[in-house]
């Protein structure tokens, strides 16, 4: 018990991170619209700055298993906080300081998506080797904290913008800095374990590479992240321009729905995890996932499409701790490369999603309802991936 309480302000600082990773996944898309009115910057290359932010994380994913062996889990986590601050920090003032304002709001990804991509690799593999009772549970616990940063986020952004001005929003970006920057303090105090700390030999590359239950993971993994930010990334903009809702109400009842569901459906996970596996549950989720797309985005009603955005956060909440844990579970001594690339697969399925309905829409007159039914065909997609590996696990 006292080796458990020994690790307790270190899964407390994992939560923290995930909600550092919703902070600098999610401010910036409630202000898609500013963006455009204010820097003119258009809708197509909007959709780029959320692939770049995704596509640098996937980079980070990639090096990650090498940077790590060489820096160790505390530096690594510490700088990938010190990364999310400097992107805050410079949203707030490169736009304004350069000749093209798009160029400040890519540089400003890049640091923070630099931050995001290593506390994506890294909280996770970090609560998997401090000893708990329950693997799946604290599993699905730490990724609900993303979905009650990702509300707080919208909350509280929504209700400064209402009481300040949303022109004032690079006082909200600077105030957002400053969670990473203290979280990284709290990591500097906080034993920070690393799978490899345990008795199991860890896999090769080779090996991982040769199996084939890795590289179905890491499918899954893909659809998961773009189940959950093909709608996500876009509910603002969508509650907006598709469903013709005010600013206030679109992020209220758009990402902010959306959010709290998923947080919820990844808590009542944490609490059921021995009587529902992941392998169980996975199915009835991305069938759900589905049905949220398809109600989003084929009514006319505003108030039919916003409950499709919100069911939909309730049905991906547990796709992607879910596939983690059945990942470690189905491939034991998996270590970090094996965390590193699934994140990188996750991430590549985030960047994916987004862009598919940023690039379907524009193609279709910036229909976003029709941009949304595009990306449908990741859950169908998901569903096919479930069938094989139940085949497989058979």
């Amino acid at each position: 018990m006292s080796l458990k309480r020994n690790y307790r302000g270190t899964i407390y600082a994992c939560f923290v991170g995930c909600i550092v990773q919703a902070i600098v996944n999610n401010f910036a898309p409630l202000l898609f619209v500013t963006f455009q009115t204010s820097f003119g910057v258009s809708l197509d290359r909007i959709a780029l700055s959320v692939t770049f932010n995704f596509g640098v994380q996937l980079l980070v994913d990639l090096i990650s298993p090498v940077l790590l062996g060489r820096i160790g889990y505390r530096a690594g986590v510490i700088a990938a906080h010190l990364f999310a601050a400097a992107g805050l920090a410079a949203m707030a003032l490169l736009p304004a300081m350069l000749a093209d304002p798009y160029v400040g709001i890519l540089c400003a990804v890049t640091l923070y998506a630099v931050g995001g991509g290593l506390i994506e690799v890294l909280v996770s593999p970090i609560v998997e080797a401090c000893p708990t009772d329950n693997k799946e549970g604290a599993m699905s616990l730490l990724h609900s904290f993303y979905c009650w940063g990702q509300a707080g986020v919208v909350l509280l952004s929504t209700g400064f913008f209402l009481l300040l001005g949303v022109e004032r929003w690079p006082w909200l970006s600077l105030i957002w800095a400053l969670v990473p920057l203290a979280n990284a303090f709290l990591f500097a105090r906080v034993p920070v374990p690393s799978p490899e700390d345990d008795m199991t030999p860890a896999l090769s590359l080779k090996a991982l590479a040769a199996s084939r239950v890795f590289w179905l993971m890491l499918v899954l993994m893909l659809c998961a992240g773009a189940c959950e930010q093909a709608v996500s990334q876009w509910a603002s903009a969508f509650a907006e321009q598709g469903l013709g809702v005010v600013k206030a109400v679109g992020d209220l009842a758009g990402p902010t729905a959306f959010a709290l569901l998923m947080g919820t459906a990844r808590l009542l996970f944490s609490k059921c995890t021995l009587r529902l596996s992941s392998e169980r549950a996975l199915p009835l989720c991305a069938g759900l996932c589905l049905v949220s797309y398809l109600l989003a985005s084929l009514p006319a009603s505003p108030v039919l499409g916003l409950l499709g955005c919100a069911l939909c956060g309730f049905s991906v909440g547990i796709l992607w701790p879910a596939t983690f844990s059945l990942a470690a579970a189905r491939i034991r001594g998996g270590g970090t490369a094996m965390f590193a690339f699934l994140a990188l697969a996750g991430d590549l399925g985030c960047a994916g999603g987004p862009a598919l309905v940023g690039l379907a829409s524009g193609a279709l007159g910036g229909n976003l309802r029709l941009g949304i039914l595009c990306a449908a065909a990741f859950p169908v997609l998901l569903l096919l991936a479930l069938l094989v590996n139940h085949r497989m696990s058979r």
